[in-house]
């Protein structure tokens, strides 16, 4: 040994191993939660009470063998119960499992539920995406929504689809002052940072007499977007692939969204000083974003805060660092001082804060 190495204490370091591989262990199952939801698997037992390998393989059509496996793996993780009283116990394909209530509501039923989850599990990043990701930190220029490809784009809409489906028309507008009453008789609005235009389509199926106008310079969003606008057969909205900053110059629109999108633009300012511009006297624009505090000692009691900090590297950062002179806000960068801070510098006077018991995101009610 060195004179200079440290002595180690072993149990110190096993605990620091054991935290580590951890880490690998989520990376594991969160490919096998993509699969479940990829291949049905979690829907095909929402509702079937203690299942064998063999009956779920021949409810789902996939191979018994790669079913076994897959679920062992999921009940090792505490996803399925394991009903070992169940089923003849020497044959290893009577093995039973159970997706429980609770499960269900995570893993599978993305048209009800709320705590919908495992659509924001992807299969990891692809290898060329890490490549370019590494690339950045020596050049300091990150990766837009566009060169993540539509991958990116896939799972940013089943990560934030169920909450636009179930509170946005029902729960969210509604406790917006005036808002429901103008969208009813006949409003136009703009969605910035539109993504696929779920927000819109909800709102337009809902709100016919109004016009809706998204604006997103991914195209990889705009194109499924497009598709989903089509399949609804929906003539009030219009998708356009262009940023914030090409709002019309004159006051427009009755209503304007941002969702999950301010932190992640390279220059923020300019889209919202166009937003001011464009935005009538008596309108609103609705924010959603991050929630999260000023400064990083307050985040730290944030049981997700690793999780924030990976999807700012990898995606929110990193957009908002795709082009020169980035403001780089990043996941975590758009907390309320900063957001009143910036819409009081591009004009706007009313700032109203809510919360609407999400967890994640806090909901900003601004007015010029």
């Amino acid at each position: 040994m060195s004179p200079s190495q440290p002595v180690l204490d072993p149990d110190e370091l096993k605990a620091f191993s054991f935290r580590v591989w951890n880490y690998k262990k989520g990376e594991m199952v969160s490919l096998m939660i993509h699969l479940g939801d990829r291949l049905g698997i979690y829907q095909a037992m929402d509702g079937a009470g203690p299942i064998s390998s063999a009956e779920l393989a021949s409810r789902t059509g996939l191979q018994e063998r790669w079913i076994r496996e897959w679920m062992r793996g999921q009940a090792a993780a505490e996803l399925l119960d394991y009903h070992p009283g169940c089923g003849d116990r020497s044959n290893e394909k009577d093995e039973q499992f159970e997706l429980s209530v609770y499960g269900a509501a995570v893993l599978a039923d993305e048209k009800d539920s709320l705590a919908f989850a495992s659509g924001a599990f992807t299969g990891g990043t692809p290898p060329e995406i890490a490549e370019k990701l590494a690339d950045a930190f020596r050049t300091g220029i990150g990766l837009s929504y566009e060169e993540m490809g539509p991958n990116a784009a896939h799972r940013t809409e089943r990560m934030l689809g169920t909450w636009i489906r179930l509170a946005l028309v029902p729960q969210i507008i509604p406790a917006l002052d005036g808002i429901h009453e103008k969208l009813s008789a006949g409003a136009v609005v703009a969605d910035v940072g539109c993504g696929s235009a779920l927000a819109l389509i909800a709102m337009g199926e809902a709100y016919p007499k109004s016009t809706f106008v998204g604006y997103d310079p991914n195209s990889h969003g705009i194109e499924r977007g497009r598709e989903h606008v089509d399949e609804r057969g929906l003539k009030n909205v219009e998708l356009i692939v262009a940023g914030g900053e090409t709002l019309p110059e004159e006051p427009r629109f009755d209503f304007i969204l941002t969702f999950d999108c301010i932190h992640d633009m390279p220059h923020p300012s300019r889209v919202i000083e166009s937003i001011r511009k464009a935005i009538l006297s008596d309108g609103t624009w609705l924010i959603k974003d991050i929630r999260s505090k000023p400064r990083f000692e307050d985040n730290l009691g944030h049981p997700m805060l690793a999780m924030l900090y990976g999807f700012s590297v990898s995606a929110c950062m990193s957009s908002a660092l795709s082009e020169p002179d980035g403001a780089g806000l990043g996941t975590l960068g758009f907390n309320p001082e900063v957001a009143k801070k910036m819409v009081r510098e591009a004009g706007f006077t009313k700032f109203k804060e809510h919360d609407f018991n999400d967890p994640a995101n806090l909901y900003y009610e601004v007015r010029p």
